[in-house]
C-alpha cells in the first residue's frame, strides 16, 4: 500500500513538473540564482580566508641576538619557542644570511654599501622569526620572551631585542580587522539566508497558486494531506536537482575564466582548482540548501490551500 502511494505521489510530481513547464522553469530560475549566490559566497569566503592567511604569514615576532651569541644559545631558545603551543613555526636567520639580505635589499644604495664595507666586520646578529598560529597569540609569545619569564633561561643575555612592541599597534589593528570581518561575514550570511528563503518561498507560492482549485477539489473528495503535499515535495526536489546542475555548469567555466584573470593577483591560489577540489562538498551544500529551501517553501505554500 505504501509502495503504491509513493509511486503515485512520485508519478504525480513528475507529471506536474513536466505539465507546468513555465512554472517549473521560473522556480528553477530563482533557485539557481539563490544557489549561485551561495556558490559565489563559498568561493569568496575561500579567497578571503586565503588572503588573511597570506597576511598572517607576513606578520611575525623577531628575536634579535647579539653578535657574540653562540649557536648553542640560539638553538636552545629556538627549541623552547618551537615547543610553545601558540607557535606555528620558527625560522632561523644566521648572521651571514642577515648580511647577505641587507646587501640585496640595498643593492642600489652605494653609499650604504660603502659604509658597510668600511666597518670591516659583520654588524648583524642572528635572528629568529616566530610565526604564531593566530595573530591574537603574539602577545602571549612576547610575554614568554620577556626577561624573567624563565623561557630564555641562561641564554637570556644573548638576546639583543624583541620587536613585538614596535609591531604591537599593527598586530592589534590586524586582529581588529579579522574580528570585524568575521562578525560582518556572519551577519551577512544570516541576512542572505533569510532573503533567499523569502525569495524562493514567494516564487514557489506563486507556482502553487495555479493548483489552488485542484487542491481544494482533492481535499473535498477525501485525499489525505500527505497525498496532496507529496507531488509538490517531489517537484521541489526536482527544482533543487536541476538548479544544482545548472549552477555547477555555470561556475565550472566561470572559475576557469576568473583564475586566468587573477592568476597574478592571487599568487598561489587557483580558484578553479579550489572549486574542483571542493566540488563534492559544494554539491552537498547546494543540494541540501536547494532541497531544504524548495521543500520547506512548498510545504508552507501548500498549507494555506489545505484548509478547506
Amino acid at each position: 500500500m505504501k509502495a503504491t502511494l509513493t509511486r503515485r505521489i512520485v508519478t504525480a510530481g513528475l507529471r506536474g513538473f513536466y505539465r507546468n513547464r513555465t512554472v517549473s522553469l521560473s522556480s528553477i530560475f530563482i533557485l539557481t540564482i539563490t544557489l549561485s549566490i551561495i556558490t559565489a559566497f563559498f568561493l569568496f569566503r575561500a579567497i578571503f580566508t586565503y588572503t588573511l592567511d597570506q597576511v598572517r604569514q607576513k606578520v611575525d615576532v623577531r628575536v634579535y641576538f647579539n653578535t657574540d651569541a653562540t649557536e648553542q644559545q640560539i638553538g636552545e631558545i629556538k627549541a623552547k619557542l618551537t615547543g610553545l603551543s601558540q607557535v606555528k613555526s620558527v625560522v632561523y636567520t644566521s648572521r651571514d644570511q642577515a648580511l647577505t639580505d641587507f646587501k640585496e635589499k640595498h643593492a642600489g644604495d652605494q653609499l650604504t654599501l660603502q659604509a658597510l664595507d668600511e666597518l670591516g666586520t659583520n654588524p648583524f646578529g642572528a635572528s629568529l622569526a616566530v610565526v604564531a598560529k593566530d595573530t591574537s597569540q603574539y602577545e602571549v609569545i612576547a610575554s614568554q620572551l620577556a626577561a624573567g619569564s624563565g623561557l630564555l633561561g641562561d641564554a637570556a643575555g644573548s638576546v639583543d631585542k624583541i620587536n613585538y612592541y614596535q609591531l604591537k599597534d599593527s598586530i592589534d589593528k590586524l586582529n581588529n580587522i579579522i574580528g570585524w570581518t568575521n562578525t560582518v561575514g556572519f551577519w551577512l550570511s544570516i541576512i542572505f539566508v533569510l532573503m533567499s528563503c523569502m525569495i524562493v518561498y514567494n516564487t514557489i507560492r506563486l507556482a502553487i497558486f495555479v493548483y489552488r482549485d485542484e487542491i481544494a477539489v482533492m481535499k473535498l473528495v477525501g485525499a489525505s494531506n500527505m497525498f496532496i503535499r507529496g507531488p509538490f515535495i517531489v517537484e521541489a526536489i526536482l527544482y533543487a536537482l536541476v538548479a544544482t546542475v545548472i549552477t555547477l555548469a555555470i561556475f565550472y567555466p566561470a572559475t576557469i575564466w576568473v583564475t586566468k584573470k587573477t592568476v597574478f593577483f592571487f599568487e598561489g591560489m587557483n580558484i578553479h582548482q579550489y572549486f574542483m577540489d571542493n566540488i563534492v562538498s559544494l554539491i552537498g551544500v547546494l543540494l541540501v540548501s536547494g532541497v531544504l529551501l524548495a521543500v520547506i517553501s512548498s510545504l508552507l505554500a501548500v498549507r494555506k490551500y489545505l484548509k478547506v
